[in-house]
This record gives C-alpha cells, structure tokens and sequence, in this order.
C-alpha cells in the first residue's frame, strides 16, 4: 500500500482518497501514531520553486532512533553529511541524480524524486495506526481522515490539522473556504493522455478516475500555459504508480511532450 504526494499539491492516500492541498509550512506525511513507540516519522516542507511550482524542500524521518534529514542531491543522518549509499542497522539509503530511496526494515519503503513526487510504502503491520497527510490506513477511504465522527473535514481542514507546529516558523495555513474550480471541460484531453496505447498496461491496475480527476485540476491550475509542470506531473505519477502495482508503462514522453 502506497501514500504519494506529487505536482500541484495532489495527495493520495493509504485508504485511496485522491485530494489537493496547498500548504507551505511543516506537516506530518505519515507517522507511526501507536501511543506507546513510534517506529518512525516522515514530515515534509514545501515551497513555491523559482517558476511558482510546488516542491518538497526537505523531508526529516526518523526511523527508530535514526535522524535523516534529505534535500535534492543532500543526505545528513544523525547530523553529519552521508555519501550514498548507506548502510546502518536497519536502513538503506541509496540516492543518485533523480531519486532519493530509503528501504528500512521495519517495514517501510520511501522514495522521492528530489523535486515533487513522494511515495512512501508501508508494510501492513502498520494498518490503523498511522496518522498525518497518509490518512490512518484502515483501508476505508474517507472515514477518519474526511469525516470523523459527526465532523466532515475539507481537504484543507484536514491538511491544515497536520502541520507541525514550530514557534518561529512563518507560514500562511491555506484558505479553508476556497472551492476548487470544475475543470470538466479538460476531461477529454485527460483521458486521451492517460488511455494512450502507452499505458494499456496499466488501465486495470490503478483507479483511472482519480488519475483524470488529478490532471483536469493541472489544467485549470495550468490556464493555458504550456508548462511542462503543469502537463506532466500527473502523468509522471501514474507512470511511476504503474510500474510500482508491477505494470509496465510503454514510452510516454516524446520530443515535444514532457
């Protein structure tokens, strides 16, 4: 089971909710929230880049009593700057030009593109116990994390609940009454993008839908700009997520898209 987040501020969960959150402070991605010992923690920081994308500036774990702190291109266990690959007890790091990977025993896998495109797997000794950005992992989709007891959450409610709070830190919380726009009229060109022969490998291995759902908000997010961004981060994600549920994706980028 797998949580990501990529692009323009998509979130997928464990459970499967596919939602959008645009939050610029510290928050908790996935965590061990069992009250006794945590395994581990993963919490990201994201930032407008310089052509006002969204990536993800850094992420800290900490696995058991291990400290990692990763940056693109920049790994510091425990406070000193580490060459890749590395090896501690119960942890790989392996790290080259474009992915950032951690494999810990555990029972968890992360891997990251140095830009803005996280996934991190869980071994399924952790279902209802994790809380943050991932959702609890009970494998019901909306309860708990959209809805919770009498309570129903937006997306950005409910992302804004997962922000850690450090005392200097400067950063706006999302506006919680902000509608997203229907982006229907990009819907043809979406499924034309993502049903080309390309990923016919994939079709019955992931839910579409949301993919579809996710590239229509890039395009309204997009107003017409023929940003590589914009067009391809969605189709990165279902390329990535593809080969992860063991598909293989044909050759989707060309000379003149992505």
């Amino acid at each position: 089971y797998v949580c990501s987040t990529w692009g323009n501020n998509h979130f997928k969960t464990f459970d499967g909710d596919v939602y959008q959150f645009p939050g610029i402070c510290e928050y908790n991605f996935v965590s061990d929230c069992r009250e006794a010992y945590k395994e581990f923690s993963v919490h990201i920081q994201r930032a407008l880049n310089s052509n006002g994308h969204p990536e993800i500036l850094y992420i800290l774990l900490k696995i058991k009593d291990i400290k990692v702190y990763l940056k693109p291109n920049l790994v510091v266990v425990d406070g000193r700057i580490v060459k890749t690959p590395y090896y501690s007890s119960g942890v790989v790091i392996e790290s080259n030009d474009i992915y950032t990977k951690i494999y810990a025993k555990l029972g968890m896998t992360l891997m990251w593109n140095q830009e803005d495109a996280l996934m991190v797997e869980l071994d399924n000794k952790f279902n209802n116990h994790t809380c943050g950005l991932c959702g609890d992992y009970n494998g019901i989709p909306i309860y708990n994390e959209f809805i919770n007891r009498d309570t129903s959450y937006n997306p950005i409610t409910y992302g804004n609940l997962q922000k850690i709070s450090k005392p200097n830190a400067e950063c706006e919380d999302p506006d919680e009454t902000q509608a997203l726009p229907s982006c229907n009229g990009h819907r043809d060109e979406c499924q034309k993008l993502l049903t080309s022969p390309a990923f016919a490998d994939c079709r019955l291995r992931l839910n579409l839908e949301m993919y579809i759902q996710a590239c229509m908000q890039d395009k309204c997010a997009c107003n017409g700009k023929e940003d590589s961004f914009c067009l391809c981060s969605t189709i990165s994600e279902y390329s990535r997520q593809c080969s992860h549920a063991g598909g293989h994706p044909g050759e989707w980028r060309t000379q003149n898209f992505c």
